[in-house]
This record gives structure tokens, C-alpha cells and sequence, in this order.
């Protein structure tokens, strides 16, 4: 999966955008994911319709865990590799709403993001970040 840490390490720096997905002009976390996906596997599996930045967390819908049911192969939290797609949940009470590609395994885990205020950046996986995670996921290996 050393393609897809590539391609996600391409987007540092791009500025935080919701909603979009351009590399260097702008993107949020599933716009980093969409671009991954377009740079390494290709046309987008289907159509991303507008969403609101509290990803319907009122209706405590966990629509982007479905939608990642849908397109990723879902891994044991425990089988950690490089290429991962990460999901976390940033409040005990909220729905799973960020997103990530797990860069390094290990002593140095690392995930790129794109956050809010920081753009697109490459995080050490500390322990109040892998707390959070959820769900961690493949993207489809035919494809790759």
C-alpha cells in the first residue's frame, strides 16, 4: 500500500476546504480520501452528495461507516498497516465523522488527515487519537 501513503502525503498542505477535493487548492477528510482513491485507483465509486460538517450527527446516523462498509473492506482494529483508511470517532457521544490514511505502523504511527484549521497534515497515531478510532478499513485490492 506504499501507493497510497504516496499519493496521501502528495496532499500535505493543501488547505482545509468542506467539501472539496483538490489536491493544493483545497480539501477536507473525505476529499483526501476521494482524491486517494482517484490518483490510485480511479473514477470515484459513486457520486458525493452535499453533507453538512456535522455529518448527520443530530439524526445519529453513522452514514459515513455505511458508506465505508460499502467501498472498503473492513479490517480488525488490531491489523494495522500502511494505507489504511482510519475512521474515528472525535466525541464518546458523536457519530464516526473523520477520516484518515494510516501512514506508519508501530513506534512512529503516523496517519495523513485533513483537519480543520491545519489542511492537510501527516499526524503521529498518539494515544488520544488511536482511542478514537472505530473503524479501520482496505481499499479494494483488485483495484490495486
Amino acid at each position: 500500500m506504499t501507493q497510497v501513503v504516496e499519493a496521501a502525503r502528495g496532499w500535505i498542505g493543501t488547505p482545509y476546504v468542506h467539501q472539496a477535493s483538490a489536491r493544493g487548492a483545497g480539501c477536507d477528510c473525505l476529499g483526501l480520501l476521494r482524491g486517494v482513491w482517484r490518483e490510485v485507483i480511479g473514477p470515484e465509486p459513486e457520486q458525493i452528495p452535499a453533507y453538512t460538517m456535522d455529518w448527520s450527527e443530530p439524526q445519529g446516523d453513522e452514514r459515513l461507516w455505511r458508506v465505508g462498509l460499502t467501498h472498503l473492506t473492513p479490517k480488525p482494529l488490531t491489523q494495522a498497516a500502511p494505507g489504511d483508511v482510519l475512521l474515528f470517532r472525535m466525541r464518546d457521544t458523536s457519530v464516526a465523522k473523520h477520516l484518515g490514511i494510516q501512514a506508519q505502523t508501530g513506534a512512529q504511527a503516523s496517519f495523513v488527515h485533513a483537519y480543520s484549521g491545519h489542511g492537510v497534515i501527516e499526524s503521529a497515531l498518539s494515544a488520544p487519537w488511536a482511542r478514537r478510532v472505530v473503524a479501520r478499513f482496505a481499499l479494494p485490492v483488485e483495484a490495486l
